[in-house]
């Protein structure tokens, strides 16, 4: 019931922000969805102390590698929540109740996506997250937030029906060998009696659908203005956790491919495209205006990270599964302060946000403090992440994929300094006052950037045996 109620209640909840219809239950919105984020929240913890039986006939369940993605959506949506309290005191979008709506929504879509044991399923919950965000993109009603919102239903949808061809080759491998059908138990326990050439389309096809909704080059091209556009609250919800979700995809058709010992044609591809992202990420970092931006080709380089490491095997498998956590957590702190920002001043491009740590001290130290975390600087999580994709590839016998993966990294470290760092200590233009932060505002991006530093001096027992247990359902090994 439990496993249910996470993904009911929410789904419940914008049901219920959506009916109410007029500015004056404003208030109940706003508390329906910081109520419902809070027990989601309560409920996810009780899966690490009492985990939950499979149900529906083990459509659903939980396992180490969804509880992480989760977890990592329930303390985000909670962050987001908090902040959605001062955001919306600020600046109120047109149709509250969709944009409260939406976000449940959203939650509830994502809660699918990581307890689906059904690869149909999760293409279902995957699909869900497109249209419960579709609305909350577009929520200025502009022609740049139309040409938005129109980019990336378009090329969603192209990924989503190349993940349902996925699917369906995916079943005719299937077809003739014991198990049930799609279920991913059943599928790696008779992985090796699945048809290759289908389970090779599959794996392509999957890759592809569900790789343009991480944003993985060259699919990435709905990010920029995608996140530009979208209210900073929600793209960090998309860069943090539906990117996650995504790449939970990725990981389910990795699972099988590998259990039926396709190694050898799978790690090639991940690495392709892990590279490939990695250095669209580089290029077109280096120029950036515009915060948002610049923090949405930062996406699309930890989309090619993560891969990276998937492709790698052994503890790059490892460094994968933290990496989500990591980058999730610093994503959703970046753009909640890029929100700040912009709420602040109107905008999110440098020139007009330049001195923001005489003007908006407290977001612009935390704006500074994520430039080291994102770039991957110790002491932070994304640190440790990193550099044991890093050993991977060294360990693998692949330095030339580690001394690759340096360069691009450096060149991405140094075209994020001079535009954050640009924002936070040059000269303001026109000379401005410091403005009053709100507490609201500040909570959550505070929080989650306290979560990144201790990930990369301490991590939690429970937490380090799901991180391993993951590593190893991805074929991989725990430092």
């Amino acid at each position: 019931m439990r496993l249910l109620a996470i993904c009911l209640l929410p789904a419940l909840g914008a049901v219920f922000a959506f009916a109410l219809s007029g500015r004056r239950f404003g208030a109940a919105r706003v508390s329906t969805l910081v109520g419902i984020a809070a027990v989601h929240l309560v409920l996810v913890a009780t899966l690490w102390l009492h985990p939950a039986p499979a149900a529906f006939g083990g459509w659903m369940g939980q396992d180490a590698l969804g509880l992480i993605v989760l977890s990592l959506t329930s303390v985000l949506f909670f962050a987001t929540a908090l902040y959605a309290v001062g955001y919306l005191r600020r600046e109120r979008p047109r149709g509250g109740r969709v944009f409260v709506g939406g976000l449940l929504g959203f939650l509830a879509a994502t809660s699918l996506v990581a307890l689906s044991q059904h690869l149909a399923l999760l293409w279902v919950g995957l699909e869900a997250t497109t249209f419960t965000v579709a609305p909350l993109i577009f929520h200025r009603h502009d022609r740049r937030s139309l040409e938005a919102v129109w980019k990336y239903l378009l090329i969603s949808s192209v990924g989503i029906a190349l993940a349902l061809l996925g699917i369906f080759f995916l079943a005719t491998a299937q077809s003739g060998a014991a198990g049930r059908p799609l279920l991913l138990p059943d599928l790696l326990a008779h992985a090796r009696d699945l048809h290759p050439a289908w389970l090779r389309a599959a794996f392509l096809f999957l890759l592809a659908g569900f790789g343009t909704k991480m944003g993985l080059a060259p699919l990435h091209t709905w990010k920029p203005d995608t996140y530009g556009e979208a209210p900073s609250l929600v793209s960090g919800l998309m860069a943090g956790a539906l990117t996650s979700c995504a790449f939970l995809g990725v990981a389910r058709i990795t699972q099988v491919t590998m259990a039926a010992g396709m190694a050898p044609f799978v790690q090639p591809v991940l690495l392709g495209f892990g590279l490939l992202s990695l250095a669209v990420a580089a290029i077109f970092i280096i120029g950036q205006s515009d915060v948002k931006r610049l923090l949405a080709y930062s996406s699309v380089e930890h989309m090619g990270l993560l891969v990276l490491g998937l492709g790698l095997g052994g503890i790059g498998a490892y460094g994968t599964v933290l990496h989500v956590l990591n980058n999730g957590l610093a994503k959703a702190w970046l753009f909640l302060v890029a929100g700040n920002v912009v709420l602040a001043t109107g905008s999110s491009a440098a020139a007009a946000n330049r001195g923001l740590m005489r003007t908006l001290p407290v977001s612009g130290a935390l704006l500074v403090l994520g430039l080291f975390a994102i770039t991957g600087s110790p002491p932070f999580g994304l640190f440790q992440s990193e550099f044991t994709i890093l050993r991977a590839a060294v360990g693998a016998g692949h330095p030339w994929i580690a001394a690759a993966m340096l360069v691009f990294l450096a060149v991405i470290f140094v075209g994020m300094a001079l535009l954050i760092l640009e924002m936070a200590l040059g000269d303001p233009t026109p000379p401005a006052t410091r403005a009053r932060e709100s507490w609201w505002l500040l909570a959550g991006p505070v929080a989650l950037a306290t979560a990144v530093l201790m990930l990369g001096v301490y991590i939690p027992a429970p937490l380090q045996h799901a991180l391993a247990s993951a590593a190893t359902a991805l074929g991989g090994l725990a430092p």
